[in-house]
C-alpha cells in the first residue's frame, strides 16, 4: 500500500474513533437528558440545555483531538465534518427505523419545536472540524 493512501487510512479510522467517542457522549447526553434535565426542568428547558451541552461536548472533543488527525486544511476538516454528519444522520435513522419508530416521528426532531436543538447539533457536528481549526490557528 503507498504512503499516502496509508496516511489516508489512518486519518480515516482516525476521525471514526472521534465520531465514535462523539456518538458515546450524545447517548450520554441524552440518558442525562430524559432522566434528569427533562424531569426537573420540563420539556422545552431540558432540550434545549442538552443541545447546548451536546454542542459543546462535540466542539471541545474535536478541539482536544484535532492534533491526532493531523489536518489543518480547510478542505480536510470539511471532509471529516461532512462524514461525521453523514454518519450521524445514518446512525439516527437506522436505529430509529430499527427501533421501529415511525419515520414521521424520526423527522419530528429535524425541527426547533418545543425547544429541540438537533438541527443546531448537526451543524455543530458539520462543522465542529473546522471550528476546531479555527480556534487552533
Amino acid at each position: 500500500m503507498p504512503y499516502d493512501s496509508l496516511m489516508e487510512l489512518t486519518t480515516i479510522l482516525k476521525a471514526l474513533v472521534i465520531w465514535i467517542i462523539i456518538l458515546v457522549l450524545a447517548i450520554i447526553n441524552g440518558g442525562f437528558r430524559e432522566s434528569v434535565l427533562i424531569p426537573k426542568l420540563g420539556k422545552r428547558s431540558g432540550l434545549l440545555i442538552s443541545g447546548l451541552m451536546l454542542s459543546v461536548f462535540i466542539i471541545a472533543v474535536t478541539y482536544l483531538l484535532l492534533p491526532w488527525l493531523d489536518i489543518f486544511q480547510i478542505r480536510g476538516l470539511m471532509m471529516i465534518g461532512g462524514g461525521w454528519l453523514i454518519l450521524t444522520l445514518v446512525f439516527e435513522f437506522s436505529f430509529g427505523l430499527i427501533r421501529g419508530i415511525p419515520l414521521d416521528k424520526i423527522l419530528e426532531a429535524y425541527n426547533f419545536k418545543d425547544g429541540n436543538m438537533w438541527p443546531l447539533v448537526l451543524l455543530v457536528t458539520a462543522l465542529a472540524p473546522l471550528m476546531a481549526g479555527w480556534m487552533r490557528g
